[in-house]
């Protein structure tokens, strides 16, 4: 069994830390989310650790609460923008012809719009939640994901074991399931790491521009916005979630990497 670098421990590590500590973010958080509880922009104490933000709340717990906020809704549109992706992926380069076509130009399209304008358009003319967030970052990220998924199955879907089985007359289904996908994984797993951090810092950005998590939710992007105005008067109050935002998104690559290297090559068929 080979031993896992350094690199990829710290990564592994500090990535655990973070989800734990958003999942159990109601029990650690000392204060409330939205709870007043000093005056304004107060320095580090022993109460407050990372002081108060610009109306009084305790920022630990609003950076706690804000990364819970922050890496859920990260998580949920990686999922969805993966699952949809993958499988519009490989059902294009399984079925090919027009329908191929069709896809991937429509896909094009798409990508052609920068994400951030394309998101602030249907952001102003929608309500703006957590779900309405989650479908509209995933729908977009999935774009993405669809070209990296076709370009890894049309590959594999030359190989001799994916032909021996269409002469054995299996159906697309379990082409793209079992031949398919088992032999994507590696490209895939490692890009959804890439993918998550891109999500954590589409959201955070949203919400700087004032169309993502809404007051009084925390998240991190929303913590920088709030506290801008601090750095002025040489409070640091902003620079916390950018530091968090930082260390997940390096602690995520490094995990991604290790992923990566272990499986650099495609396995040749499911053996």
């Amino acid at each position: 069994m080979k031993t896992i670098p350094l690199a990829a421990l710290i990564g592994l590590f500090f990535t655990g830390l973070y989800f734990l500590v958003a999942i159990f973010a109601p029990w650690i958080a000392p204060y409330g989310m939205a709870e007043i509880v000093g005056g304004v922009w107060e320095p580090s104490s022993a109460e407050h650790w990372l002081g108060t933000d610009n109306i009084g709340r305790d920022l630990l717990s609003r950076m706690i609460y804000g990364g819970r906020t922050t890496i859920w809704i990260a998580t949920m549109a990686t999922i969805l923008s993966f699952v949809t992706g993958s499988i519009l992926g490989f059902a294009a380069a399984v079925i090919g012809g027009w329908v191929d076509q069709v896809m991937s130009r429509f896909v094009d399209l798409i990508m052609s719009i920068p994400s951030l304008i394309f998101a602030l358009v249907v952001l102003s003319v929608m309500p703006v939640t957590v779900p309405v967030l989650i479908i509209v970052m995933g729908f977009l990220d999935s774009t993405r994901v669809y070209r990296l998924a076709r370009a890894v199955a049309v590959d594999i879907n030359v190989m001799d074991y994916v032909e021996a089985a269409k002469l054995r007359g299996e159906g697309r289904r379990w082409i793209i399931f079992r031949e398919i996908l088992p032999n994507a994984l590696s490209p895939l797993v490692a890009e959804m790491g890439l993918r998550f951090i891109f999500m954590v810092l589409f959201v955070s950005t949203l919400s700087f521009l004032g169309l993502g998590v809404q007051p009084p939710e925390a998240d991190w992007g929303g913590i920088v916005k709030e506290n801008k105005d601090g750095i002025v008067y040489g409070i640091g109050a902003a620079l916390y979630p950018a530091v968090a935002i930082a260390t997940l998104a390096i602690s995520v690559n490094l995990v991604a990497d290790w992923v990566l290297n272990r499986t650099t090559s495609l396995k040749g068929g499911r053996g």
